[in-house]
């Protein structure tokens, strides 16, 4: 694979499973150096920093809830000490909870603007003090936040929609720095969330998606790639649909 990334260090936070695992191997392949955050799995976490040191970076697993403003600070700061600075943020991390509004939770609500917004302007900000120009800025946003075809989607919608006004104000503020932040907004992925086998799965693809299928962390890890390397100076402020339809 092209080393297009080649001497750049990148953090991804949710970096141990799923979608963000798939970045975390897809930018190690291109050359980064990389760390990832994680709460509750330090094998797999592990596991997953292997896989990168495998193809010849450095890597490393750092344990942090993206709900402990803190402690994800922490992490970047980590970050630019033991890999000698920071080029490329990515903001993975998410959870969400499925549930009517008479029914949702107000801990709930609170922890999911904490991780999938709060921990975004969060490890923003502490990223940006250690960035350069062409620096990346990248959060893992959804499609829920322009089309919820579901019930209980609303509190993780508003969630994810929220970063869509993030990156465009973040996008001026950043732009004359050189840096630019975009939004990812993938579509359904085949992970252990999420799995392609489910019946919601079967719904979803025979009457919701144009491509009837689900996406692969790998897919997504892709764009990601391309929005961290250098052909992509002059993207910033987007949200980029990888969605298999799911928004046509």
């Amino acid at each position: 694979m092209d080393k297009r990334l080649a001497g750049k260090r990148a953090l991804v936070t949710g970096g141990s499973r799923g979608i963000g695992a798939a970045i975390v191997r897809r930018l190690a392949a291109e050359g980064a150096d990389v760390a990832l955050t994680y709460v509750s799995n330090p094998e797999r976490a592990e596991g997953t920093a292997e896989a990168a040191r495998e193809v010849g970076v450095k890597a490393l697993a750092i344990k942090a809830d993206s709900a402990d403003a803190g402690a994800l600070a922490a992490a970047v700061e980590q970050t630019a000490a033991e890999l000698g600075g920071l080029d490329i943020l990515v903001n993975s991390a998410g959870i969400a909870v499925i549930a009517p509004i008479d029914e949702f939770r107000l801990e709930d609500l609170d922890r999911i603007l904490a991780v999938n917004v709060g921990a975004v302007f969060v490890a923003t900000q502490a990223a940006v003090r250690h960035m350069r120009a062409g620096g990346r800025i990248i959060n893992i946003g959804s499609c829920n936040a322009e089309r919820v075809p579901f019930v209980g989607g609303a509190v993780y919608a508003m969630s994810k929609a929220a970063l869509v006004g993030l990156v465009k104000g973040l996008a001026r503020d950043l732009g004359p720095r050189g840096i630019t932040v975009n939004n990812v907004a993938p579509g359904p992925v085949d992970t252990d969330m999420n799995p392609a086998g489910s019946d919601f799965a079967r719904t979803t693809r025979e009457h919701v998606l144009a491509v009837p299928r689900y996406a692969s962390g790998d897919e997504i890890a892709a764009l990601v790639a391309y929005l961290a390397s250098p052909e992509s100076g002059y993207v910033t402020g987007a949200s980029l649909a990888i969605d298999g339809g799911y928004t046509a």
